[in-house]
């Protein structure tokens, strides 16, 4: 595993995205194996499953279909490490720079970051909470989930699943984007 500290995982991507998931950086065994989520008992895969992205629980080895269901995947950080506790705050500043940039380029629907903390520091929100953003990055609506590492006890599978459907019902109703409301305009952060 500590030879995945040099390794980094490429972005899955594609053209029209809906949701670009932005995890907060790999862990080792993500670096290891290549794949994004996955480490045994992370529940990004199974709560993609369960809200209803994918007609199937997609296995990390599988990360490569995403696109077809217009999804797709990067980082905030690029570094692989044993623990998100690891990073620095420049890394997070850096790493929220270089995603306004591909989410700029890409222009999905919406993008979906893991980690209230990732957010929170990448972007100079401190007071940011799980669900829709009033801010936007790169003109994209932002959505904050759950963290869906195992380690993170404070969420079920279910619950971040929950949170996960939300971003697709929002998307099926084709309504205003997060945090809009009647007379608000958003805010862009990057």
């Amino acid at each position: 595993m500590e030879a995945s500290t040099d390794r980094t995982i490429e972005d899955v991507l594609g053209p029209d995205l809906d949701v670009l998931f932005c995890g907060i950086n790999p862990g080792l065994y993500s670096a290891a194996t290549g794949h994004h989520f996955a480490r045994p008992g992370n529940r990004f895969w199974p709560a993609l499953y369960r809200s209803g992205f994918t007609p199937r629980l997609l296995s990390p080895s599988e990360q490569d279909l995403l696109p077809s269901y217009g999804l797709g995947i990067t980082n905030v950080v690029q570094r692989p490490t044993a623990q998100a506790a690891e990073l620095s705050a420049e890394e997070f500043r850096e790493g929220g720079k270089r995603l306004a940039r591909l989410v700029a380029e890409v222009r999905p629907t919406v993008l979906a970051v893991a980690g209230v903390t990732a957010y929170r520091q990448a972007f100079g929100a401190p007071k940011a909470a799980i669900g829709p953003q009033r801010s936007r990055i790169g003109g994209v609506a932002v959505w904050v989930l759950p963290n869906p590492s195992g380690l993170n006890a404070h969420w079920t599978l279910d619950g971040i699943a929950g949170e996960m459907r939300r971003i697709r019902e929002f998307l099926l109703s084709g309504g205003p984007g997060p945090g809009d409301g009647p007379d608000a305009e958003p805010e862009t952060l990057w």
